[in-house]
């Protein structure tokens, strides 16, 4: 490939990154990610819950953040999502509490399906009313409940593998930890992407 493919590409790539107005995008996306972080992290622990113990989950949970984005960053994260996982009183207050939560946490995946369909310009059919916009919902919801499902399988195969480390020792539960935790995270992202492109 000479220099003169790889400028037109990159002229040409640059040209569709801006047309498709992708900073707008990808600024409302962090938004949305935000304020659907801490509902979507209290639907994982609920539903994980189920399985391990939640103080385990949250715990697990918390170091990964650790690792991903700083102390201080999953210390701001825990703090969302103490709060938003604080009891209600009363029954009313309870099932609003759960309806904001995953109103909350479809926000994200309404957003990043916005995104997706301007960028590969894909037109919403006209005349779709109350049922079109209830299917998106439900789309979302699915990828909610998906996202769950994925980071649940990571919680118990790291689980098996913190197991493993006990078993074999440190410095090889450590080297085969590490290997299979970097090929668990790339099966749950894929599995996550195509998830977003097969059904968003």
């Amino acid at each position: 490939m000479n220099p003169k493919t790889i400028w037109l590409l990159a002229k040409d790539a640059g040209s569709q990154f801006m047309e498709d107005k992708a900073p707008r995008l990808g600024a409302a996306l962090a938004y949305y990610t935000i304020f659907s972080l801490a509902p979507l992290l209290v639907i994982v622990i609920a539903i994980a819950g189920l399985v391990f113990r939640r103080e385990a989950v949250a715990g697990q949970l918390a170091a990964e953040m650790q690792n991903l984005i700083g102390e201080q960053g999953a210390k701001a994260i825990e703090d969302m999502v103490a709060s938003a996982s604080k009891p209600q009183a009363g029954a009313i207050a309870t099932i609003i509490g759960v309806a904001m939560l995953l109103l909350g946490a479809m926000g994200l995946f309404g957003q990043l399906q916005d995104a997706m369909n301007t960028i590969w310009e894909v037109q919403p059919k006209p005349g779709r009313g109350i049922m079109g916009f209830l299917r998106d919902r439900l789309l979302s919801l699915s990828m909610v409940l998906g996202t769950a499902f994925l980071l649940l399988v990571s919680l118990v195969i790291t689980a098996a593998l913190s197991a493993l480390s006990g078993i074999f020792g440190n410095w090889q539960g450590g080297l085969i930890g590490q290997g299979v935790n970097a090929l668990v995270s790339f099966a749950v992202i894929s599995l996550l992407f195509a998830m977003i492109y097969r059904f968003l």
